[in-house]
């Protein structure tokens, strides 16, 4: 009431500003009016002609190094051009205006020849099959198109000077399923394609370079058996969102390091919503979780070991007489930590081959059932040891009580006078050594098959099985790279089925029923220099943060893990250790060309045979299993050849490049104030 009092005063300012207020109150009022009753139509129809789409992004994949920071494998951005169909719209529907003119053009023409044939006017049934059906405008709309689609690209040919063609086939899927993500014209463009393009084709409607995310293996072939494989999967991983309208390329690794730590390396998928319109077209987008990258796996591997080690093993001397490459496998071992400094193995992969598209001639090459590139020889595959098993044997007779200067007399044989030979049973047994006199010693360097086995056949077999046991022979590695095999041991119940003195023979020269793989010789080559702790072997150094300014603190794997016990005397390690030694040493040993100056190496040759189904020699596996230096082990070399010449010829001069690169990384090492790992002198 005292508003209306003082307003019948006749107050001027307060009529003025009450009709302000009540103008504005109208004003209001008027624009909610619009809003609500209007436009509410309109807004419907827009809420009903939109919606969103979800989009999967996929995480950048954690790197890969070696023990020094060196990069085995890295992300990448990939340049791709792409067409973003929302922009093409318009030029769709021209070319579909301009189809759909030209095919009533004809259909009209037709139904006038129709009318001047029959002498008379089309009834209306007749005039339906002069008509576009629903069938028609839809066929119209897919060519059109495609015409438009195909035009655009062809522009994009010309001005990069590459020749351009669209997958119409491929092009029809994406607009039926994926419409609201660009379509993808050509991948990985050079970095001169890309200056090309900025300036010549800035023009071009619905056409852009869209950036993505790739997969690198910058050093190629070397260590890509234990890096292992990617394959395409866009699926969601544990603690992700499950629903997605579609899923940006993604991948799992499939084998190697990127298989066993594939959740570590692969981060967390991310998610942006893309608003499209009623044509599926796609209008904004959102991103509204952002993508976690995933983390780096540091290894153990040494990358100039391993390069190392790769092309020694490429030059190794074959029997193969076709030239083909080398078929064979190298490790390389830190007896006191168990780390793996090189795994090596070949015929080798470029796994960057299945990413970026295979060249020619590749994909039959890795399905040649006799190379096997895919296959890791180092742990993936299964060998009798032939002669470098001594060890072992060696190793239960002396702890049985074998006298190392014991004599033992080998025959010659019959049929090859020059060397030895050994009757067992009905079977008499060949020899690579000559026939004489043999103490341990000399027989271990000179690999005398029948020395070892009549030493095995006084042993028994019961002690070597059990020392083969605590080696965990027969038994998996513990990888976690899927490529680990378990390798064949008979059992202490196989000795009581059926065993006779003939299998006892086989046993004590490392032949059927013995299988092994490289990476098992290796740690039981540790074993031997490290007087007897069977160590787990190790890949994986630890895993970090992929921002190197984090104060994340690493996840580090512990190393010396002691997965058995020997239990052998110090007399037995140091009678071994003196007959390996002399191996490489002496004038007369196998090992002698894998002599580095100022190293003294401990080692084992090896040669097994390979046998067909009719028990006929097929080839030859040939080793060298050794540890350096003498004094203080630090490292074990494992080398195995298919259809190597001798372990001696083939195997040996590989494991003497490796020990020089060794040699060569302590003094690196030693050069930049770090501690040495050798102890050696200057080669």
């Amino acid at each position: 009431m005292l508003i209306f009092d003082q307003l019948r005063k006749d107050d001027r300012q307060l009529r003025a500003m009450a009709m302000v207020v009540l103008g504005g109150l109208g004003v209001l009022l008027a624009g909610l009016w619009w809003v609500q009753i209007v436009s509410a139509r309109d807004y419907q129809e827009s809420l009903e002609t939109q919606s969103f789409r979800t989009v999967r992004i996929p995480a950048v994949r954690g790197r890969i190094l070696d023990r020094e920071g060196q990069v085995l494998a890295e992300n990448r951005p990939t340049y791709n051009i792409s067409l973003y169909l929302e922009e093409l719209d318009g030029a769709f529907k021209q070319a579909y205006s301009n189809d759909v003119r030209s095919a009533r053009l004809a259909l009209q023409q037709g139904a006038e020849a129709e009318q001047r044939r029959l002498h008379r006017s089309l009834t209306k049934t007749e005039r339906k099959q002069f008509a576009l059906t629903v069938k028609d405008k839809n066929l119209l709309h897919q060519r059109a198109r495609c015409e438009a689609a195909s035009n655009v690209v062809w522009q994009v040919g010309q001005r990069l000077h590459q020749p351009l063609t669209l997958d119409t086939n491929a092009f029809d899927r994406h607009y039926e399923q994926r419409l609201a993500l660009p379509f993808q014209v050509l991948s990985n463009i050079s970095p001169q394609q890309i200056a090309r393009f900025s300036e010549q084709c800035a023009g071009i409607n619905g056409v852009d370079i869209e950036v993505l995310s790739s997969r690198i293996y910058p050093n190629e072939t070397i260590a890509a058996h234990l890096l292992g494989a990617l394959r395409r999967d866009d699926s969601s991983a544990e603690g992700e969102e499950s629903f997605f309208s579609f899923r940006l390329p993604d991948y799992r690794g499939s084998l190697g390091i990127e298989f066993g730590y594939d959740k570590t390396l692969r981060g967390l998928a991310g998610a942006k919503s893309v608003l499209v319109n009623n044509l599926g077209y796609r209008q904004t987008e959102n991103v509204w979780s952002p993508a976690e990258p995933g983390t780096n796996v540091v290894l153990t591997l040494d990358l100039k070991v391993q390069a190392a080690a790769e092309q020694a093993l490429q030059e190794a001397r074959t029997n193969t007489t076709s030239g083909g490459p080398v078929r064979g496998a190298v490790v390389v071992m830190d007896v006191t930590t168990g780390d793996i400094l090189a795994m090596a193995s070949s015929p080798t992969i470029n796994p960057n081959d299945p990413l970026r598209g295979y060249p020619p001639g590749e994909w039959q090459r890795r399905h040649d059932p006799v190379l096997m590139p895919e296959i890791n020889r180092a742990t993936q595959m299964n060998y009798m040891p032939g002669s470098i098993f001594k060890t072992v044997v060696g190793m239960a007779c002396l702890e049985a009580g074998l006298n190392p200067e014991e004599i033992v007399h080998v025959e010659p044989n019959p049929a090859q006078p020059t060397k030895g030979g050994i009757q067992v049973g009905r079977r008499h047994i060949k020899d690579t050594a000559p026939p004489g006199d043999f103490n341990f010693k000399r027989a271990l360097k000179l690999s005398s098959n029948s020395y070892f086995i009549t030493q095995g056949l006084r042993c028994g077999p019961e002690r070597i099985v059990r020392l083969g046991q605590r080696l965990h022979f027969g038994e998996h590695a513990g990888l976690p790279t899927r490529q680990d095999v378990a390798g064949s041991f008979p059992s202490l119940q196989r000795l009581k089925s059926g065993w006779t003195e003939g299998n006892t023979a086989n046993l004590s020269i490392g032949q059927d029923p013995v299988w092994v793989t490289p990476l098992q010789i290796a740690v039981l080559t540790s074993a031997i220099a490290n007087h007897g702790k069977v160590l787990w072997p190790r890949l994986v150094d630890h895993i970090e943060a992929p921002d190197p300014t984090s104060m994340e603190p690493p996840t580090t794997f512990p190393s010396c893990l002691v997965r058995d016990e020997l239990g052998l005397s110090e007399r037995t390690f140091r009678i071994l250790h003196q007959a390996m030694l002399a191996d490489t040493e002496d004038p007369d040993g196998t090992g002698r060309k894998a002599a580095v100056p100022g190293l003294r190496i401990c080692a084992k040759t090896g040669t097994a045979q390979v046998q067909d189904e009719d028990n006929r020699k097929t080839g030859l596996t040939t080793w060298f299993t050794s540890f350096a230096p003498y004094e203080h082990p630090r490292y074990a070399v494992v080398v195995m050849v298919e259809d190597g010449v001798s372990g001696g010829l083939t195997c040996a001069p590989v494991a003497g490049k490796v020990y020089s690169a060794l040699v060569g990384r302590d003094h690196e090492r030693m050069a930049q104030g770090k501690p040495s790992t050798l102890a050696v002198g200057t080669p």
